[in-house]
């Protein structure tokens, strides 16, 4: 009898795994690296030139194992993650509730199909779509919904799977490459750097419709090309099989494809809540002293008899708010959306906490990547660390700065594939940094974004590059065939942005 011989296979570890590794030898790090410590100013930012060596504090398991307690709670010499761990549980809870409605979904195929007979439009209005999801609140594992719809409408009309995959990857991805105020990247490193997820808003926006209007170009292009010449298609030797594979369903026009009033209404409020969010965390006055509107009709509001008490006399103006606020928002919008929709209370209990059970291991995640810092800053090497990058900085031009920091962010992205975890892992470092290379800590997250965006393009580890290729029945290899010339255009494009945004 012969025995089954099993093949072990390696298997990329969790990004829990990933960061707790990372804790353990920044642990044994302390033990090497010598104690400094930097003197800082009111607002809490490092004073350039003010290093000096304090006695070293190594780190033991104890402090291995509270790392990531800490990390969430905070301590004096590190913030915790609550407050923007809360918020991903809350805008989970509010997606929850948005999904329960199918106002989504029922959205993009009724804009699928209002662009019968000319599928080819659907291209760049249904990646623009796409990278504002990405852009604005991490849109990506939601896209497997609409592979099937996608494939065989795109396929009817001579496309291939390639171009239906790209409509909902490609932009979405482009779209979180190019983050505004997606929770989970911006925010998370806003956060660890104390400064307002509004900051740098304006050329986070150019940067997306730049790298969203080369995306919808390349993808547009590649479908005219195999329009004419379908055996140009790089999977064209599976054009049989998948049109066995994806039975195009031909709808009449009586079919009853109309969105709800209700869910037109969901729709609505969904996009005037991250307006709202996006209002509030813009630093109006900070940018023309002049532009205090929403603080004047706050103290206006607030002054009324009796209902300036019933809203609430603690208001805070739009242009001041942070992670308290906009988390408040989500909450409130999501009754609203129950309100509208006239959910029943147990439905609406039951779609909030499932999109937030939903978004669990991204709230703990943020905890745990935050635990490096808490054993970096408890073990006293942050500032050497600090230390050595000035000294390597110095002479170093901002541009040349920025670009190191994205093409820095590339490998790291690979290794901690979790876009809140390596924010909340590495921010803390790269941000002072930059202060001491003169680059703002908005610039140095617009490229850590960039970097994890792009990297997310094509990465085997991503969830949902697998899963929309597996739906597909496209090969990762084709795939990053058919993407090179695209990941070498953005990488180019990135690069220019950035440096001249550094000198700017």
């Amino acid at each position: 009898m012969q025995e089954a011989k099993k093949k072990h296979r390696f298997h990329m570890p969790s990004a829990f795994t990933i960061l707790f590794i990372i804790i353990v030898i920044i642990a044994i790090l302390t033990w090497i690296i010598p104690a400094g410590t930097y003197a800082t100013d009111k607002a809490g930012n490092i004073i350039s030139g003010t290093y000096r060596t304090v006695a070293s504090k190594p780190q033991g398991i104890w402090d291995v194992f509270m790392a990531p307690v800490i990390g969430m709670v905070g301590d004096k010499k590190t913030e915790g993650a609550i407050s923007v761990s809360l918020f991903i549980l809350v805008i989970g809870g509010f997606l929850g509730v948005v999904n329960k409605t199918d106002a989504l979904n029922e959205g993009i195929s009724s804009i699928v199909h209002r662009y019968k007979g000319r599928e080819k439009q659907l291209i760049p209005i249904l990646m623009i779509l796409f990278a504002i999801g990405g852009s604005t609140y991490g849109m990506g594992e939601e896209t497997i919904a609409f592979y099937p719809l996608l494939i065989p409408v795109m396929m009817g009309v001579g496309f291939d799977s390639l171009v239906a995959v790209a409509i909902a990857l490609v932009g979405t991805q482009v779209g979180c490459l190019a983050s505004t105020v997606n929770p989970f990247a911006t925010g998370v490193a806003s956060q660890t750097l104390n400064i307002s997820p509004g900051d740098g808003l304006g050329s986070r926006v150019l940067l997306l419709i730049i790298t969203t209007t080369i995306s919808i170009i390349y993808v547009y292009h590649y479908a005219s090309v195999i329009e004419k010449h379908p055996e140009k298609s790089l999977i064209y030797n599976q054009r049989a099989e998948d049109e066995k594979r994806f039975i195009i369903k031909v709808r009449s026009d009586d079919d009853d494809f109309k969105m709800t009033k209700r869910q037109k209404a969901v729709i609505w409020l969904f996009g005037l809540t991250f307006l709202i969010m996006i209002l509030g965390l813009i630093p109006w006055t900070n940018l023309n002293s002049h532009w205090t509107f929403f603080d004047s009709f706050t103290k206006w509001l607030t002054g009324i008899p009796f209902l300036g008490k019933l809203l609430g006399q603690d208001m805070a103006p739009l242009g001041t708010w942070y992670f308290n606020e906009i988390t408040m928002l989500f909450l409130f919008m999501s009754v609203i959306i129950m309100w509208f929709y006239r959910m029943k209370e147990s439905e609406f209990i039951d779609a909030f906490m499932q999109g937030m059970a939903d978004f669990l291991s991204v709230a703990i995640i943020v905890a745990v990547a935050r635990g490096i810092q808490v054993i970096m800053n408890n073990g006293m090497i942050t500032g050497t660390v600090l230390h050595w990058g000035e000294t390597g900085l110095h002479g170093l031009s901002q541009s040349i700065f920025i670009i190191l920091t994205y093409i820095f962010y590339i490998p790291m992205s690979f290794l901690i594939p979790s876009t809140s975890g390596l924010a909340a892992a590495t921010m803390g470092i790269i941000g002072p940094m930059g202060h001491f290379a003169h680059v703002s800590g908005s610039l140095v997250i617009t490229a850590y974004q960039a970097a994890s965006g792009w990297v997310n393009l094509i990465t085997p580890t991503s969830g949902i590059v697998m899963g929309a290729l597996t739906i597909a029945h496209v090969n990762i290899s084709v795939w990053w065939k058919w993407m090179l010339k695209l990941m070498i255009y953005l990488f180019i494009v990135t690069c220019v942005f950035l440096g001249i945004a550094a000198i700017l």
